[in-house]
């Protein structure tokens, strides 16, 4: 017998609870009530066993997601393959929110990341949210009209407690936490309940993210009464009635300054008044700082007698407020675009115009003019009435793009990126969410923005590793634009002088297009020389400056604003603290890794997990006082280069500076505005920074990376030193280079000094393509973490038996190495082995993904 589906409306929820790995939602049935529920909106749902409760995203079906149309979620009817009807639950509620948290673009990107990245649906839809968005869920109680009708009646008809209850609840909403109640928690509850049946209170459930809501100040404004008032008071004049008290003539004069009182008059004598007090005119006073001056009760005075009012506004926090306004924009003043450039330009509008994702590799030479073509494709997109994102690798360099663009566009950016205050970063959110945001500039978290049309997606310094999120969601920001372009029919530009191994790969093979820059619009390109340490090292020099660069520092000419750049990538004073009786090395003991010596702070530091200590005295393996410290960072050679020359002004930025809020801004603005004339750091100098005074850039050791045992050191070492030298030069005076190293005669190192990028490009690709290595293939990267060594190996050896028993089952030809220990094998007191997956589609093994205590890694920066 034939049996009709279940007509009943059921929708897909992304849970914000633990809930298993993998890009899972959970079915729903939608009650009569909520029947208009949209996607994006928060629901509180049933989840799991015991009567508990969760907060989850309604992300709706295949088919509104595939649209992308903002509508009511549609009914789905119950098939074969759905859960039976009377297996599912109802949703409990709505989360008040306004609507949807997020528009259709950002709910079929999160989809996409989800299945990509293997990671909870809901934890990718947190991270497009403000920090704390979902944090607090509080039942907020609230009188209706109907009840505030009852309440005025002279028979009510309501018991004592309720019209105490109504009377406490009286002229705002208020968290049921916060009633008082003598009866008890779940009495009050049920009361509330019994009250809303009635339709005499509303119970609504809503989000109150911490330190995410929007700030309100109380401002003033002098209204027209006011304005004839001061103006009578300074010809000398009596007010009728109550004279004004000596607190309230200086504020009414302070607020109506000499500009609104001539307005007032031009007003009188016929001509429209530019008071500031018309609804709407002008930003107003704030009243806090009158009321410190002038006293609350002046102000309240002023406002009972109309010649003030007052209103209580949001203020917005923007990151940018008080900033100047830039005046060196994307090229020099007068300067015209190159032809190399010009034919960029139109590879991208091409684009713009088609709707076309395919990714534009633009490959030029440091200071070939990169910027100025942002611009210029970021214009085209704006004026086509659709919204762009521009993502740069780290913070310190938001703000200085940000600059170039304002001085370039007319128009309302929004930053956002992780050193912006809580607060910050959710007005900003919101300012993105309803559309007052033309362009989001910032780290990889920009690229989550809650945009509802994307048209251009700029990736600057496309090549670095920064784009690749450490957390889960771990998504690469550059293979993520690629994802949201696709989505949103966007133009991609993917930008950098020094383009990783798999976009020039991709560029090679025809799946990207290709604009080169050959040369540079302004300025010369650096002579690089390269200094041997081993012969610095035997002529006696143990210091971390050679002879060269030393000389070069001597020379800087700071009356012609020449400037200098140092760069190590490496933070600290000291890298290892050594016992020089037993050869004891202090080390974390949650990571095994050797602590770092930090100068500022006096504190041994671990870098993986980021605990510190204060340093021993004595060697904790035999008591020795003798202890030296070797090796150096960003902080020695700061201390040795201030010792050596006096004269010279030194900075420093590195992770230590950039996690102090604002520190980065006010050191790169003070280098580029010659208030600094060495700047010491780790890579974070060797990025996105121009500087046309830079003539000296000095690369203290670059071997740091070179050494490490994974397939990309030479790629990440050839990056760094290429971007590092490509600083100098950039203005009317040549610039050079000084590359110190133990291994001039290393591929990346000669590859830089000699200018053949083409030559290290193919060495490269050669060796990815014999390992199967990205463009030629994918990687995915596991890890096992458990308190027990010996346990952890085990687990390891049995997944990657599991797994290479299914690539034969399936003939996926996916190979399985490993387990091997991590390159910190053990981490927050857990010992850690890793499996990497290669292959074309290494994913297709993990189905469904390895739970806890396993974590995936898919397209990972580094096999560490």
């Amino acid at each position: 017998m034939h049996q009709d589906p279940d007509p009943r409306p059921i929708v897909e929820v992304a849970v914000d609870a633990p809930g298993g790995p993998g890009p899972r939602t959970y079915t729903y049935l939608v009650p009569p009530e909520l029947a208009d529920v949209e996607a994006g909106e928060p629901v509180l749902v049933p989840f799991g066993r015991g009567g508990r409760q969760a907060i989850g995203i309604v992300v709706g079906d295949t088919a509104a997601s595939a649209a992308g149309t903002r509508r009511p979620v549609p009914a789905v009817l119950l098939d074969g393959a759905a859960p039976a009807a009377a297996e599912l639950r109802p949703i409990v509620a709505r989360i008040h929110a306004d609507g949807p948290l997020l528009p259709p673009l950002s709910l079929r990107f999160a989809g996409r990341l989800a299945e990509r990245y293997l990671a909870p649906l809901a934890t990718v839809i947190r991270a497009m949210l403000p920090p704390g968005m979902l944090e607090r869920l509080e039942l907020v109680a609230e009188v209706t009209p109907a009840g505030e009708a009852r309440l005025g009646a002279e028979a009510p008809g309501l018991m004592p407690a309720d019209l105490d209850l109504l009377d406490e609840l009286a002229g705002r909403a208020r968290p049921v936490r916060d009633l008082a109640t003598p009866e008890g928690r779940a009495a009050l509850l049920r009361r509330l309940r019994a009250l809303g049946d009635e339709g005499v209170v509303e119970l609504t459930w809503t989000l109150l993210g911490a330190a995410t809501g929007p700030r309100y100040e109380r401002r003033l404004w002098v209204t027209d009464a006011g304005l004839d008032a001061a103006r009578v008071l300074r010809e000398g004049g009596r007010l009728a009635g109550r004279p004004l008290g000596p607190r309230q003539r200086a504020a009414l004069d302070e607020m109506a300054g000499p500009a609104e009182v001539a307005a007032a008059v031009e007003g009188d004598a016929g001509h429209a008044p530019a008071s500031p007090a018309a609804p709407g005119g002008g930003a107003g006073h704030p009243a806090a700082p009158l009321a410190e001056a002038h006293g609350a009760g002046a102000l309240a005075g002023l406002v009972r007698r109309g010649l003030i009012r007052a209103e209580v506004r949001e203020r917005p926090r923007r990151p940018l407020a008080g900033r100047p306004t830039p005046v060196r924009g994307a090229r020099p003043p007068g300067a015209s675009l190159t032809g190399d450039q010009v034919a960029a330009i139109g590879l991208v509008l091409a684009a713009l115009e088609a709707r076309d994702p395919t990714p534009v590799l633009l490959d030029g030479v440091t200071g070939g003019g990169k910027t100025a073509i942002y611009v210029e494709a970021l214009a085209a997109c704006l004026a086509a009435g659709r919204r762009a994102i521009l993502l740069v690798p780290e913070i310190a360099l938001a703000t200085p793009i940000t600059d170039r663009l304002r001085a370039e566009l007319p128009v309302r950016i929004a930053m956002m990126h992780s050193g912006l205050g809580e607060g910050e970063r959710a007005d900003e959110w919101r300012r993105v969410r309803a559309g007052d945001a033309d362009i989001v500039v910032g780290t990889r978290t920009a690229l989550l923005a809650p945009l509802e049309d994307v048209g251009l997606v700029v990736v600057d310094e496309e090549h670095d590793p920064a784009y690749k999120s450490d957390r889960t969601p771990r998504f690469q920001a550059r293979d993520a634009a690629l994802e949201l372009a696709a989505i949103a029919g966007a133009a991609v530009v993917l930008g950098s002088a020094t383009p990783s191994v798999e976009s020039v790969g991709h560029a090679r093979a025809g799946r990207y297009r290709r604009a080169v820059l050959p040369t540079r619009p302004a300025g010369t390109e650096p002579r690089v020389t390269a200094v041997d340490l081993r012969a610095e090292l035997a002529a006696g020099n143990r210091g971390l400056l050679s002879g060269a660069l030393a000389g070069a520092l001597a020379e800087l000419d700071g009356g012609a604003g020449d400037r200098a750049i140092l760069v190590i990538n490496r933070r600290g004073t000291a890298s290892v603290v050594l016992c020089r009786d037993c050869g004891h090395v202090q080390a974390c003991p949650d990571c095994d890794r050797p602590l770092v010596y930090h100068q500022a702070g006096i504190t041994l530091r671990c870098h993986h997990c980021g605990r510190a200590w204060p340093p021993a005295t004595r060697c904790p393996g035999c008591g020795s006082p003798r202890i030296r410290y070797l090796g150096g960072g960003t902080e020695r050679v700061e201390r040795e280069v201030r010792e050596r020359f006096p004269r010279l002004r030194v900075g420093r930025l590195d992770r230590d500076v950039v996690e102090r809020r604002g520190a980065a801004d006010r050191v790169l603005d003070a280098f580029a505005d010659g208030r600094l004339d060495v700047l010491v750091g780790t890579s974070l100098v060797a990025k996105g920074l121009d500087v046309p005074e830079v003539t000296l850039v000095g690369v203290v050791s670059a071997d740091v990376a070179l050494n490490l045992p994974d397939e990309r050191a030479a790629e990440r070492t050839y990056q760094l030193l290429a971007q590092a030298v490509g600083r100098a030069g950039r203005g009317g005076r040549p610039g050079i280079a000084f590359i110190q190293t133990y291994r001039p005669e290393h591929r990346a190192i000669r590859a830089v000094v000699e200018g053949d990028a083409t030559r290290f490009y193919d060495e490269e690709l050669a060796l990815r393509e014999r390992f199967g290595s990205p463009p030629f293939g994918r990687l995915v990267k596991l890890t096992v973490a458990l308190p027990d060594r010996d346990a952890a190996e085990r687990e390891g050896l049995t997944m990657a038996e599991r797994l290479r028993a299914r690539a034969v089952e399936v003939g996926s030809g996916i190979v399985v190495a490993g387990p091997a220990p991590a390159y910190v094998a053990r981490r927050g007191e857990r010992w850690r082995y890793n499996l990497v997956l290669r292959g074309a589609d290494p994913v297709s093994l993990l189905d469904p993904p390895p739970g806890a205590p396993w974590s995936v890694d898919v397209d990972p920066e580094s096999l560490l």
